[in-house]
């Protein structure tokens, strides 16, 4: 099964197996993964499921629809590597993808 690494604001790392179709906040929930609040569910509509994604796995991941940009503009200081983790979707070929967590998703 493939896995995500996630690694909050102090560096510490939490890798989770996470089946293929299933999006990578829910993974982050289900795993009891600190630093992922997930508030709207997954439905792209509150940012609090926001990460960075690791230089190495921003072109496997799909871009991001016109909603999430507009979500991910709203955020506190976005990055060029931010995503809403609710929006990436488990592939084999994202075995081993690294999201880091930002301080706070307020």
């Amino acid at each position: 099964m493939p896995k995500v690494i996630y690694i909050d604001h102090n560096d510490t790392e939490t890798e989770v197996e996470v089946e293929n179709g299933a999006n990578l906040m829910q993974a982050a929930l289900d795993n009891m993964v600190s630093g992922i609040l997930g508030d709207c569910g997954g439905d792209c509509a509150c940012a609090t499921c926001h990460v960075f994604v690791d230089s190495k796995w921003q072109d496997e991941i799909d871009a991001p629809s016109e909603l999430e940009e507009d979500l991910l503009d709203g955020l506190i200081d976005p990055q060029p590597n931010s995503r809403l983790s609710c929006q990436i979707v488990m592939e084999d070929k994202l075995d081993g993808i690294v999201l880091r967590l930002p301080e706070s998703q307020y």
